[in-house]
């Protein structure tokens, strides 16, 4: 069941798209919430909370620096996503070429 909230977790945390939108910045480098903050147009408690929702669903990771937090996503936070779709590719595709045929039969 651990897997399943999880991948709960992660779905509401990338639901929001502000939060997906500092989740994408923070894949491409490391940045403290100051930098966050000046790239977005919301407030740092704001964004601090955005990242507290990315950090409790694993998919971000915090780095201290004396009195700053740096904040960097990895791919590894994803890794039930990609289990949760490589189940359901599995299923669809032993039934992809029965989906084809219906389709073509409704345009007939």
């Amino acid at each position: 069941m651990q897997t399943v909230s999880r991948q709960t977790g992660i779905f509401r945390a990338l639901g929001d798209p502000t939060r997906r939108a500092v989740y994408e910045r923070l894949i491409a480098r490391e940045e403290t919430v100051s930098e966050l903050t000046a790239r977005f147009e919301v407030s740092q408690p704001a964004i601090s909370q955005h990242l507290k929702a990315l950090r409790d669903a694993g998919l971000v990771t915090v780095r201290r620096q004396g009195r700053e937090a740096h904040y960097r996503a990895g791919p590894e936070g994803l890794k039930p996503l990609f289990d949760w779709m490589a189940h359901y590719e599995k299923f669809w595709r032993g039934r992809e070429n029965k989906l084809k045929a219906v389709l073509e039969g409704l345009d007939g």
